[in-house]
Protein backbone atom coordinates (compact mmCIF):
# COMPACT_ATOMS: atom_id res chain seq x y z
CA UNK A 1 0.00 0.00 0.00
CA UNK A 2 1.41 3.51 -1.15
CA UNK A 3 1.87 5.68 1.97
CA UNK A 4 -0.97 8.40 2.42
CA UNK A 5 -0.39 11.84 1.18
CA UNK A 6 0.00 13.82 4.07
CA UNK A 7 2.95 11.25 5.68
CA UNK A 8 4.66 12.14 1.99
CA UNK A 9 3.61 15.63 2.51
CA UNK A 10 5.59 15.63 5.93
CA UNK A 11 8.64 13.73 4.68
CA UNK A 12 9.14 16.07 2.29
CA UNK A 13 8.50 18.90 4.73
CA UNK A 14 11.15 16.84 6.96
CA UNK A 15 13.89 17.33 4.19
CA UNK A 16 13.55 20.46 3.63
CA UNK A 17 14.08 21.09 6.89
CA UNK A 18 17.29 19.24 7.23
CA UNK A 19 18.76 20.36 4.14
CA UNK A 20 17.98 24.08 5.40
CA UNK A 21 19.01 23.85 8.62
CA UNK A 22 22.89 23.17 7.64
CA UNK A 23 25.63 24.45 5.73
CA UNK A 24 27.01 20.94 5.19
CA UNK A 25 26.28 18.56 2.38
CA UNK A 26 24.02 15.66 3.58
CA UNK A 27 25.12 12.23 2.01
CA UNK A 28 22.18 10.15 1.52
CA UNK A 29 23.03 7.46 4.16
CA UNK A 30 22.77 10.96 6.80
CA UNK A 31 19.43 11.65 5.14
CA UNK A 32 18.50 7.94 5.92
CA UNK A 33 19.47 7.96 9.40
CA UNK A 34 18.87 11.70 10.43
CA UNK A 35 15.63 12.65 8.32
CA UNK A 36 11.94 11.45 9.65
CA UNK A 37 10.05 9.40 7.19
CA UNK A 38 12.92 7.61 5.79
CA UNK A 39 13.00 4.93 8.55
CA UNK A 40 10.11 2.96 6.46
CA UNK A 41 12.36 2.38 3.87
CA UNK A 42 12.31 -1.81 4.53
CA UNK A 43 15.83 -1.96 2.15
CA UNK A 44 18.53 -0.09 0.74
CA UNK A 45 17.06 0.05 -2.80
CA UNK A 46 13.65 0.97 -1.73
CA UNK A 47 15.41 3.95 0.34
CA UNK A 48 17.04 5.48 -2.84
CA UNK A 49 14.00 5.11 -4.94
CA UNK A 50 12.15 6.94 -2.76
CA UNK A 51 14.99 9.67 -2.18
CA UNK A 52 15.26 10.12 -5.47
CA UNK A 53 11.19 10.59 -6.34
CA UNK A 54 11.51 12.91 -2.95
CA UNK A 55 14.33 14.79 -4.64
CA UNK A 56 12.84 15.48 -7.78
CA UNK A 57 9.63 16.65 -6.24
CA UNK A 58 11.21 19.11 -4.47
CA UNK A 59 12.92 20.28 -7.80
CA UNK A 60 9.41 20.49 -9.57
CA UNK A 61 7.95 22.40 -6.58
CA UNK A 62 10.90 24.79 -6.75
CA UNK A 63 13.20 24.23 -4.35
CA UNK A 64 16.70 24.54 -5.49
CA UNK A 65 19.08 21.66 -4.53
CA UNK A 66 22.54 21.76 -4.42
CA UNK A 67 24.79 18.83 -4.58
CA UNK A 68 28.62 18.64 -3.70
CA UNK A 69 31.18 17.27 -1.29
CA UNK A 70 32.01 18.57 1.64
CA UNK A 71 35.75 18.31 1.46
CA UNK A 72 37.99 16.86 -1.37
CA UNK A 73 38.40 13.86 1.01
CA UNK A 74 34.50 13.01 0.89
CA UNK A 75 34.20 9.90 -1.86
CA UNK A 76 30.30 10.89 -1.98
CA UNK A 77 28.07 13.48 -3.02
CA UNK A 78 25.50 15.23 -0.61
CA UNK A 79 22.74 17.38 -0.74
CA UNK A 80 21.74 20.66 0.46
CA UNK A 81 19.56 23.97 -0.23
CA UNK A 82 21.49 27.11 -0.46
CA UNK A 83 19.59 29.93 2.03
CA UNK A 84 19.61 32.92 -0.39
CA UNK A 85 18.05 30.68 -3.20
CA UNK A 86 15.16 29.92 -0.86
CA UNK A 87 14.09 32.41 0.96
CA UNK A 88 11.44 34.69 -0.11
CA UNK A 89 12.50 38.62 -0.92
CA UNK A 90 11.42 41.17 1.99
CA UNK A 91 7.49 41.35 2.02
CA UNK A 92 6.00 44.60 2.87
CA UNK A 93 2.14 43.97 4.74
CA UNK A 94 -0.60 46.34 5.63
CA UNK A 95 -1.53 47.09 9.03
CA UNK A 96 -4.25 45.20 8.45
CA UNK A 97 -3.05 42.45 6.55
CA UNK A 98 -0.30 41.85 9.08
CA UNK A 99 -3.13 41.44 11.49
CA UNK A 100 -4.53 38.49 9.42
CA UNK A 101 -1.63 37.17 8.67
CA UNK A 102 -0.99 36.54 12.45
CA UNK A 103 -4.66 35.31 13.16
CA UNK A 104 -4.25 32.86 10.61
CA UNK A 105 -0.92 31.72 11.54
CA UNK A 106 -2.75 31.09 15.43
CA UNK A 107 -5.50 29.21 13.84
CA UNK A 108 -3.91 26.98 11.29
CA UNK A 109 -0.27 26.10 12.92
CA UNK A 110 -0.32 22.47 12.74
CA UNK A 111 0.98 20.27 15.45
CA UNK A 112 1.51 17.22 13.05
CA UNK A 113 4.15 19.12 11.03
CA UNK A 114 5.46 21.33 14.18
CA UNK A 115 6.46 18.34 15.96
CA UNK A 116 8.03 16.21 13.31
CA UNK A 117 9.90 19.75 12.43
CA UNK A 118 11.43 19.34 16.08
CA UNK A 119 12.02 16.00 16.13
CA UNK A 120 14.18 16.32 12.64
CA UNK A 121 16.04 19.15 14.28
CA UNK A 122 16.75 17.09 17.39
CA UNK A 123 17.77 13.91 15.79
CA UNK A 124 20.31 16.30 13.40
CA UNK A 125 21.74 17.36 16.54
CA UNK A 126 21.89 14.07 17.64
CA UNK A 127 23.66 12.77 14.31
CA UNK A 128 26.59 16.03 14.72
CA UNK A 129 24.97 18.26 11.57
CA UNK A 130 25.64 21.60 12.33
CA UNK A 131 22.24 23.07 12.38
CA UNK A 132 20.82 26.86 11.84
CA UNK A 133 18.15 27.49 14.74
CA UNK A 134 16.15 29.72 12.91
CA UNK A 135 15.50 27.61 9.94
CA UNK A 136 12.54 26.01 11.38
CA UNK A 137 10.84 29.35 11.47
CA UNK A 138 12.11 29.98 7.91
CA UNK A 139 10.83 26.68 6.30
CA UNK A 140 6.91 26.82 7.42
CA UNK A 141 5.60 29.19 5.16
CA UNK A 142 6.65 27.64 2.53
CA UNK A 143 4.70 24.53 2.99
CA UNK A 144 1.52 25.74 4.88
CA UNK A 145 -0.91 23.31 6.57
CA UNK A 146 -3.52 25.70 6.68
CA UNK A 147 -3.52 24.64 2.55
CA UNK A 148 -5.59 21.25 3.05
CA UNK A 149 -5.75 21.16 -1.07
CA UNK A 150 -1.81 20.66 -0.53
CA UNK A 151 -1.44 17.16 0.08
CA UNK A 152 -4.07 15.82 -2.48
CA UNK A 153 -3.05 17.58 -5.20
CA UNK A 154 0.30 16.47 -4.89
CA UNK A 155 -0.92 13.08 -4.62
CA UNK A 156 -3.01 13.28 -7.73
CA UNK A 157 -0.41 15.33 -9.82
CA UNK A 158 1.90 12.32 -8.91
CA UNK A 159 -0.67 9.44 -9.35
CA UNK A 160 -1.55 10.93 -13.02
CA UNK A 161 -5.65 11.88 -11.77
CA UNK A 162 -7.97 14.21 -12.90
CA UNK A 163 -9.25 16.28 -9.84
CA UNK A 164 -12.27 18.85 -9.47
CA UNK A 165 -12.14 20.81 -6.96
CA UNK A 166 -13.70 25.30 -6.43
CA UNK A 167 -11.41 28.05 -6.79
CA UNK A 168 -11.68 31.32 -6.67
CA UNK A 169 -10.07 33.60 -9.28
CA UNK A 170 -10.05 36.58 -7.41
CA UNK A 171 -10.54 36.69 -3.37
CA UNK A 172 -13.87 38.73 -4.42
CA UNK A 173 -15.05 36.82 -6.97
CA UNK A 174 -17.67 33.48 -6.02
CA UNK A 175 -15.82 29.91 -6.36
CA UNK A 176 -16.14 27.94 -9.52
CA UNK A 177 -15.81 24.33 -9.76
CA UNK A 178 -13.09 23.63 -11.74
CA UNK A 179 -12.17 20.40 -13.51
CA UNK A 180 -8.03 19.97 -14.13
CA UNK A 181 -5.50 17.32 -15.19
CA UNK A 182 -2.83 17.72 -12.67
CA UNK A 183 0.51 18.48 -14.49
CA UNK A 184 2.51 19.38 -11.12
CA UNK A 185 2.56 21.58 -8.32
CA UNK A 186 5.32 24.77 -8.04
CA UNK A 187 6.14 26.94 -5.41
CA UNK A 188 6.56 30.28 -7.14
CA UNK A 189 7.04 33.27 -4.58
CA UNK A 190 5.87 32.43 -1.41
CA UNK A 191 2.72 30.72 -2.88
CA UNK A 192 1.72 26.82 -4.14
CA UNK A 193 0.14 26.75 -7.52
CA UNK A 194 -1.54 24.03 -9.27
CA UNK A 195 -0.30 23.91 -13.01
CA UNK A 196 -2.46 21.48 -15.88
CA UNK A 197 -4.73 21.13 -18.23
CA UNK A 198 -8.46 22.84 -17.17
CA UNK A 199 -11.38 20.55 -18.99
CA UNK A 200 -13.78 23.61 -18.70
CA UNK A 201 -11.42 26.27 -20.89
CA UNK A 202 -9.72 23.32 -22.83
CA UNK A 203 -6.55 25.53 -22.13
CA UNK A 204 -3.52 25.32 -19.81
CA UNK A 205 -4.49 26.61 -16.49
CA UNK A 206 -2.26 27.71 -13.00
CA UNK A 207 -4.27 27.97 -9.91
CA UNK A 208 -3.25 29.19 -6.50
CA UNK A 209 -3.86 26.62 -4.01
CA UNK A 210 -4.83 29.14 -1.47
CA UNK A 211 -8.46 29.88 -3.41
CA UNK A 212 -9.35 26.49 -3.51
CA UNK A 213 -12.20 25.96 -0.97
CA UNK A 214 -13.98 22.51 0.09
CA UNK A 215 -11.99 19.09 -1.07
CA UNK A 216 -10.30 17.82 -3.77
CA UNK A 217 -12.28 14.98 -5.37
CA UNK A 218 -10.17 12.80 -7.39
CA UNK A 219 -12.39 11.55 -10.69
CA UNK A 220 -11.15 8.76 -13.24
CA UNK A 221 -8.54 6.46 -13.74
CA UNK A 222 -4.92 6.52 -12.29
CA UNK A 223 -2.21 6.82 -14.69
CA UNK A 224 -4.53 8.98 -16.68
CA UNK A 225 -2.63 12.12 -17.02
CA UNK A 226 0.58 12.93 -18.28
CA UNK A 227 2.63 15.99 -18.44
CA UNK A 228 3.56 16.90 -22.16
CA UNK A 229 7.00 16.47 -22.68
CA UNK A 230 9.27 19.46 -22.10
CA UNK A 231 6.47 21.16 -19.99
CA UNK A 232 8.68 23.94 -17.37
CA UNK A 233 5.95 24.11 -14.99
CA UNK A 234 7.77 27.03 -13.19
CA UNK A 235 7.72 29.39 -16.21
CA UNK A 236 4.11 28.82 -16.94
CA UNK A 237 3.14 29.72 -13.29
CA UNK A 238 5.76 33.20 -13.43
CA UNK A 239 3.51 33.83 -17.01
CA UNK A 240 0.41 33.45 -15.20
CA UNK A 241 1.35 35.15 -12.24
CA UNK A 242 1.75 38.28 -13.30
CA UNK A 243 5.51 40.82 -13.11
CA UNK A 244 7.23 41.12 -10.32
CA UNK A 245 5.93 43.01 -7.52
CA UNK A 246 5.63 46.88 -8.24
CA UNK A 247 8.08 49.04 -6.86
CA UNK A 248 8.06 52.87 -6.28
CA UNK A 249 5.56 55.27 -4.72
CA UNK A 250 2.02 56.00 -4.88
CA UNK A 251 0.51 59.20 -4.38
CA UNK A 252 -3.39 59.16 -2.43
CA UNK A 253 -6.07 61.85 -2.08
CA UNK A 254 -8.55 61.06 1.53
CA UNK A 255 -11.15 62.79 2.95
CA UNK A 256 -9.95 65.10 5.84
CA UNK A 257 -11.02 63.33 8.99
CA UNK A 258 -10.98 59.50 7.23
CA UNK A 259 -8.83 56.94 6.36
CA UNK A 260 -6.55 57.07 9.42
CA UNK A 261 -5.08 53.70 8.63
CA UNK A 262 -4.25 55.19 5.24
CA UNK A 263 -2.91 58.47 6.78
CA UNK A 264 -0.64 56.76 9.12
CA UNK A 265 1.09 54.36 6.79
CA UNK A 266 1.91 57.57 4.34
CA UNK A 267 3.93 59.94 4.39
CA UNK A 268 3.60 64.01 3.61
CA UNK A 269 2.79 64.66 0.31
CA UNK A 270 5.75 66.22 -1.45
CA UNK A 271 3.65 68.53 -3.10
CA UNK A 272 2.72 70.06 -0.03
CA UNK A 273 -1.26 68.74 -0.11
CA UNK A 274 -2.39 68.26 3.40
CA UNK A 275 -5.09 65.55 2.33
CA UNK A 276 -2.98 63.62 -0.51
CA UNK A 277 -0.39 60.77 0.92
CA UNK A 278 2.25 59.07 -0.60
CA UNK A 279 2.42 55.15 0.24
CA UNK A 280 5.51 52.58 -0.96
CA UNK A 281 4.52 50.73 -4.07
CA UNK A 282 5.96 47.16 -2.85
CA UNK A 283 2.61 45.18 -4.04
CA UNK A 284 0.19 46.56 -5.74
CA UNK A 285 -2.65 44.34 -5.21
CA UNK A 286 -2.59 44.20 -1.59
CA UNK A 287 -2.63 48.23 -1.69
CA UNK A 288 -4.92 47.79 -4.20
CA UNK A 289 -7.30 46.13 -2.12
CA UNK A 290 -6.60 47.97 1.38
CA UNK A 291 -7.37 51.61 -0.41
CA UNK A 292 -10.83 49.86 -2.22
CA UNK A 293 -11.62 48.85 1.37
CA UNK A 294 -12.25 52.67 2.30
CA UNK A 295 -14.39 53.44 -0.39
CA UNK A 296 -15.18 56.64 -1.74
CA UNK A 297 -12.64 58.30 1.35
CA UNK A 298 -9.53 57.18 -0.66
CA UNK A 299 -8.98 58.08 -4.36
CA UNK A 300 -5.46 57.00 -6.45
CA UNK A 301 -3.97 59.96 -8.02
CA UNK A 302 -1.23 58.11 -9.35
CA UNK A 303 -0.02 55.70 -10.42
CA UNK A 304 -2.54 54.64 -12.90
CA UNK A 305 -1.88 50.75 -12.95
CA UNK A 306 -2.87 50.89 -8.95
CA UNK A 307 -5.71 53.40 -9.69
CA UNK A 308 -6.86 50.27 -12.11
CA UNK A 309 -6.33 47.58 -9.59
CA UNK A 310 -8.86 49.20 -7.10
CA UNK A 311 -11.42 49.85 -9.72
CA UNK A 312 -11.48 46.22 -10.55
CA UNK A 313 -11.32 45.43 -7.41
CA UNK A 314 -14.06 47.29 -6.36
CA UNK A 315 -16.34 46.30 -9.72
CA UNK A 316 -15.59 42.62 -8.36
CA UNK A 317 -16.59 43.46 -5.06
CA UNK A 318 -20.12 45.07 -6.53
CA UNK A 319 -20.53 42.32 -9.06
CA UNK A 320 -20.17 39.22 -5.86
CA UNK A 321 -22.82 41.53 -4.04
CA UNK A 322 -25.24 41.86 -6.97
CA UNK A 323 -25.30 37.99 -7.27
CA UNK A 324 -25.84 37.18 -3.23
CA UNK A 325 -29.04 39.83 -3.58
CA UNK A 326 -30.32 37.63 -6.90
Amino acid sequence: MPPAPTARAERLVNLVLALLSTRQFLTAERIRTTVAGYEEAATDEAFYRMLERDKAELRELGIPLETGKQSIFDTVDGYRIARGDYELAAIDLAPDEATAVALAARLWDSPQLAGAARTAVTKLRAAGVEVDPTAASEVQPRVRASEPAFAPLLEAARAGRTVTFAHRGHPASPARTRTVEPWGVVSYRGRWYLVGHDRDRDDVRCFRISRIEGDVRPVGPRGAVTRPAGVDLVDLVARSAGPPPASGTARVRLVPGRAAGLRRAGRPDPQGDPDVVELDLARLESLARWIAGHGPDAVVLEPPELRDAVIATLRASADTLTEVRS
